[in-house]
Order: structure tokens, then C-alpha cells, then sequence
């Protein structure tokens, strides 16, 4: 079957409730409702939502199990392959896996129409010890005729992990994030924003606005996020959390970018939005990322897969002060 030209894609923002996996799954069926009403295909939500993201670092194992379930058989996903049955969707959503051998996964589940569902696993998990990270790349063909690929959060700010997802392939990556407004150890990094701005945002828009907006938001994803889809030749539906996060503001900015890292289509809502564009299929070929990954040269390229001595897991990567050189 030969490609679609376009698709009708939507990518959505949402302030979730810690552990309240019944209210964040009902924000879930809304956005549904909505995607199909607008003629959506796909619908894609932030990582964790259905569980809660950044209060996970506090809990101890037992609490972090209690939030864990099954994929595909666990409630969760069941409801979610429900929701995609019924509204005619391709819906991907972020939860806590249970693996049956007892091992717990930062995880985001694509659950389609037909009943298929596919699970990638995040590659470079650090919210808590508790949570192993994955070992695989998640890229699969869809009943749409295009292929999709998953990378959660910090797995799309290694270069490496954008590209393999290309090479294998993935025409549109879905980048389920919970960002922005975290404590960087970078000088020039992220910082965390006063949450005093988000409890005030209605009576003061201009103030939570350019804290969304700026260096701790949007302005930090502008310096890389593009790239990755400029650079791949793939689009990049890019889903965020917003709003309190435990004791973090994240700055949701829901957006689409196309293949040659221009954004489609973006939200700057202060408060849970979604955002719906048609993705023209047919740059892809043509594209400036597709040309020149076919001019790589692989041979020169050992040093990408030799351990230099320096890495460290993702949980102590990321918190980290050790400088680097």
C-alpha cells in the first residue's frame, strides 16, 4: 500500500493529577472526543500521564508498584485500546509498566483501532531507582500506512537515539516529554520556575506567559528539538505536561514540527490544550535530513558505539555534578 500524502495528526498538553489514574485517563477520553471531532488519526499524550510523573521520585518501591500495571492486559491499557476502538484512533499515552519479571518501566503505550498495541520502553530512565530503563527501539508500521516511531522525554536529546529511529525507518516520531521548569546542573540550562506564577496565571497571564515561553520552556526545546526532526527528515509530534508537577511548573508548548524542522502548528496555552495539523507525508522524500542520511559514511563512525569511560546509568547522568571533561 503506498504512503498517505497527508495525516491528520493531534498532540496534546495536560496538567495531570499525581496517582489519580481515573481522572488523568478521563482528561485522556475528552482529548479523544476532540481528536476524532476534529478528523485526527492520531492523538498524542505526555509521558506518565496516566500516573503522574514527578511526585514518582518520592515514593519507595512498594508505592511505585502500586501505581504499576501490566502491558498490554492492565486496566490502563485496556482502557486506552477502548478509547482507540471507539473514536477510530491511534492513541499513545505514558504509564508505569510491570514487567513479569517484576521489573518497572517509565513506559508509553501506542494502542490502535485494531487492537494492536506497541510499548516503548524509556532509554534513559531517572525519576526514580526504582524504574529500570528500556533496551530496544520502538518502530512499527501502522494500519495508516505510515511508520511511527517512540522516544520518551530525554531519549530524544541523545542524537543518537533520534537517528536510529530514522534509520529504521520512522516517518513520525511521537515525543511524549514532561519538561521544562526542572532544576538543570548546567549553567546554562533549564531552572525551575515559582509556582506562585502558575497559581496566579489567570489574574496575571503576561507573567506565567514568559515563563513558559522563555529559557526554562519553550526557548530551551528551540534550541535542539527541531533539529531532530531537520535533521532526520522525520515529523516530531511533541506532547508535554504543564502546569504543577510535584514541586516543578512544567511548561507544556504542545506542538507539531515537520521534516524540515518548521512548527506546523503550536500551543502556548497556560492550561491543558491540544493542538491538530495535517502532516504533508509527501516532503518526506525530499527532505534535507533523508538526503544526507543516505551520504553517512558508517565506517567512520566506531567511536559512536565504543564506551569512552566516562558514561554513567541515566539516573546518575542526569543528576550529576561531576563536570564532564
Amino acid at each position: 500500500m503506498p504512503p498517505p500524502a497527508s495525516l491528520r495528526a493531534a498532540t496534546v498538553q495536560f496538567e495531570h493529577a499525581p496517582g489519580d489514574k481515573r481522572y488523568n485517563l478521563g482528561v485522556v477520553a475528552r482529548f479523544c472526543a476532540e481528536a476524532e471531532a476534529a478528523g485526527a488519526a492520531l492523538v498524542v499524550f505526555p509521558e506518565m500521564c496516566v500516573t503522574g510523573y514527578w511526585h514518582v521520585h518520592t515514593l519507595d518501591r512498594d508505592a511505585i508498584a502500586d501505581l504499576a500495571e501490566p502491558v498490554p492486559d492492565g486496566p490502563s491499557t485496556q482502557a486506552l485500546l477502548d478509547l482507540a476502538r471507539r473514536h477510530r484512533l491511534i492513541v499513545g499515552a505514558g504509564l508505569i509498566e510491570r514487567a513479569e519479571d517484576g521489573r518497572m518501566y517509565n513506559a508509553y503505550v501506542v494502542c490502535m483501532p485494531d487492537g494492536q498495541v506497541h510499548t516503548h520502553r524509556k532509554l534513559h530512565t531517572f525519576v526514580s531507582p526504582h524504574l529500570s530503563s528500556g533496551d530496544r527501539y520502538t518502530v512499527f508500521d501502522t494500519p495508516l500506512g505510515v511508520r511511527l516511531g517512540v522516544l520518551i522525554c530525554w531519549d530524544n536529546n541523545l542524537v543518537e537515539n533520534v537517528r536510529i529511529t530514522a534509520l529504521k525507518g520512522a516517518t513520525v516520531l511521537l515525543a511524549p516529554h514532561q519538561t521544562g521548569g526542572t532544576a538543570s546542573r548546567s549553567p546554562h540550562g533549564m531552572r525551575r520556575i515559582d509556582p506562585a506564577l502558575w497559581h496566579n496565571r489567570h489574574a496575571d497571564p503576561a507573567a506565567i506567559q514568559a515563563a513558559l515561553r522563555g529559557p526554562n520552556g519553550r526557548e530551551w526545546l528551540m534550541r535542539w528539538l527541531p533539529a531532530r526532526a531537520h535533521d532526520n527528515g522525520l515529523f516530531i509530534l511533541f506532547s508535554n505536561g504543564v502546569g504543577i508537577d510535584g514541586d516543578e511548573v512544567r511548561t507544556g508548548g504542545a506542538m507539531i514540527i515537520d521534516c524540515y524542522g518548521r512548527i506546523v502548528d503550536e500551543t502556548s496555552a497556560a492550561g491543558d490544550a491540544m493542538v491538530v495539523a495535517d502532516l504533508d507525508l509527501g516532503l518526506t522524500p525530499l527532505s534535507t535530513g533523508q538526503r544526507w542520511i543516505r551520504g553517512r559514511r558508517p565506517e567512520l563512525y566506531a567511536d559512536l558505539v565504543t564506551p569512552s569511560g566516562r558514561e554513567m546509568d541515566p539516573l546518575e547522568a542526569r543528576f550529576s555534578e561531576k563536570p564532564v571533561a
